[in-house]
Order: C-alpha cells, then structure tokens, then sequence
C-alpha cells in the first residue's frame, strides 16, 4: 500500500514516533517543484553514507540521536536539535540511538 502524501493546507503530524518507532519506514511527506520534505527513520547503527544535494537543506531531529558528520565536523543530532546546510555541501548520518528527523531540501531548476 503506497504512503499518501500531505495535502496543501492539511495538518500532517510529525510528533515522535516512540517504542512503534523501529517499525516505521522513512517517508515522503510532499515534494513540490522547489522544496521536499520528508520524514527520514534511522535505526541505531544504520547511516546514509555521505552524499551531497543541489539545495539548501534542514535536519532537525525528532527524536532518539543522530550522528551528523559535514564539512565543518561531526556533531550528534537529539529531539530538538536543527542543523542547516548550503547546497552541495558532503554530509552523512547515522543512527546513534533509534531516531527520526525531518529533513527539508530546497530543490533547484
């Protein structure tokens, strides 16, 4: 069954997923022309190898702590914390603890 996306001016809940969160599958809440945003699970010990995109980017971190590693260093990611990065700029993550963030990219044409 495909994962419905957000509808433009309906609420889509982003709160902490807690102990259902290992069973959770990361996700596309809506991609537009200029901008995606999607909710992005990492289990402990599991990463996203470093990788680059074109636009600007946000991760703020949901819940549990992700280890965020970029150009400028390495830094742990907990509920709450918000890092932002310019387009094509190197960055990996990787599950400390079981953890969720949204992620937000500016997409360029």
């Amino acid at each position: 069954m495909a994962i419905a996306h957000a509808v433009s001016g309906r609420a889509v809940s982003v709160l902490p997923y807690g102990a259902g969160l290992a069973q959770q599958p990361s996700t596309a809440l809506f991609k537009t022309e200029r901008l995606e945003v999607m909710r992005l699970v990492l289990l402990r010990g599991k990463s996203l190898p470093t990788h680059k995109v074109t636009g600007v980017i946000t991760v703020q971190c949901l819940e549990g702590v992700i280890d965020f590693t970029s150009d400028d260093g390495n830094q742990q990611l907990r509920a709450g914390d918000l890092v932002y990065l310019d387009g094509g700029v190197a960055h990996s993550l990787t599950g400390v603890e079981d953890a969720s963030a949204l992620v937000t990219i500016a997409l360029c044409k």
